[in-house]
């Protein structure tokens, strides 16, 4: 795994650059746990890219189950890329919704991840 690990304002972020997509709630976990264990990282931020396209259909229940096994395990995640593309409204609300929340954000950049990981409480 290659993670690249990032300190902002005294928070540990693992910045994660797989080559391997996250095919289920099981590589989510497995992830998290992984990079909790060998960093102490508790945020990760990804690209877009290492998540399957099911995750940005709200209606396959794969982007909830992850999301529901973060919280249960105290990871915040932040995922960046370029979201633009998709026209459901569904989706639009929930990474609005994310977006205004405290533990998962879907952002433009690298670098607006790791700052919105760093600012979470």
């Amino acid at each position: 795994m290659e993670t690249e690990i990032i300190t902002e304002n005294g928070i540990t972020v693992a910045v994660v650059n797989n080559t391997e997509k996250i095919a289920s709630p099981q590589d989510a976990l497995d992830l998290a746990v992984t990079v909790k264990y060998e960093t102490g990282a508790e945020r990760i931020a990804l690209p877009k890219k290492l998540l399957p396209e099911e995750f940005f259909i709200l209606s396959s229940g794969l982007a909830g189950e992850i999301l529901q096994k973060y919280i249960n395990y105290g990871i915040k995640m932040a995922v960046w890329g370029g979201f633009s593309r998709y026209t459901s409204k569904p989706l639009h609300d929930f990474i609005y919704e994310s977006n205004n929340g405290k533990d998962f954000f879907f952002v433009g950049t690298k670098e607006e991840a790791v700052s919105r990981l760093a600012r979470a409480v």
